[in-house]
């Protein structure tokens, strides 16, 4: 069976590459496009199952590329907004949009919608599985070839033994376990650590992070289980961490 194809447009280069490298993991067919017009062009050669279109893009914005594609084809639409607002929102429904998601994105979230929509649209079969699966039963969390134990506050090795952590780390890591596949912005960090000592915008937190990874990544120059998103903040990918999917 021929995987759905996402169509991402948005300007952000960084989101796009994070959005498809995650939705290829997952078993999608992925393309991108950079504007309006490269979204055109990549829908004429060939149909995507469903664009994630980003409202707020330089030349043409999402809200015109949604009415003029809306003139000729019938594609569903997932319209992307920064915006906290509700009038970009409710224009993007009336023009036709099937979605909305806020940003910064939820990857698994993203993925959800993605999926009812498709459903919707008799393009992916209808799921009886949970989307989102709790932690083990012996409630430990993968962090690469390392394993947090939640209820004893302890990390360890491949080898069973166990890694020193301080209290400010494993608060961190018990944070991410709780969110994987969401980005975490240094803010929304500190809030949830009780660490409001700090400005967000030192570098407490991208020190804490570099230390947190040279205990649980393969290779901490680059890290594939606590990921930095540009100029968002990280984000904790669970699936590359060895948790079930």
């Amino acid at each position: 069976m021929t995987q759905p194809l996402i169509l991402i447009c948005d300007d952000e280069t960084h989101l796009r590459e994070m959005v498809a490298e995650y939705l290829l993991d997952r078993g999608f067919d992925v393309a991108e496009a950079a504007d309006a017009e490269a979204m055109r062009q990549q829908v004429e050669k060939r149909t995507p199952d469903l664009i994630l279109l980003d409202i707020r893009m330089p030349k043409e914005d999402g809200l015109t590329a949604l009415r003029t594609l809306r003139a000729n084809r019938d594609v569903p639409v997932i319209m992307l907004t920064a915006s906290a607002g509700t009038t970009d929102r409710v224009v993007g429904l009336e023009l036709g949009a099937d979605d909305y998601l806020g940003k910064p994105v939820d990857l698994r979230e993203l993925e959800a919608r993605i999926k009812a929509v498709l459903r919707r649209h008799s393009i992916m079969p209808q799921q009886t599985a949970p989307l989102v699966q709790t932690a083990a039963a012996d409630n430990r969390v993968r962090f690469g070839p390392c394993a947090l134990d939640l209820d004893a506050a302890q990390l360890f090795d491949a080898d069973g033994l166990e890694i020193s952590i301080t209290s400010m780390e494993f608060t961190l890591l018990k944070l991410f376990a709780a969110n994987p596949g969401r980005i975490l912005t240094r803010d929304q960090i500190l809030d949830h650590t009780h660490d409001r000592t700090n400005d967000p915008f030192d570098r407490s937190i991208d020190l804490r992070i570099s230390r947190l990874r040279r205990k649980v990544e393969m290779n901490p120059a680059k890290p594939e289980v606590i990921r930095t998103v540009r100029g968002l903040g990280y984000i904790f990918d669970g699936a590359k961490a060895g948790n079930p999917a």
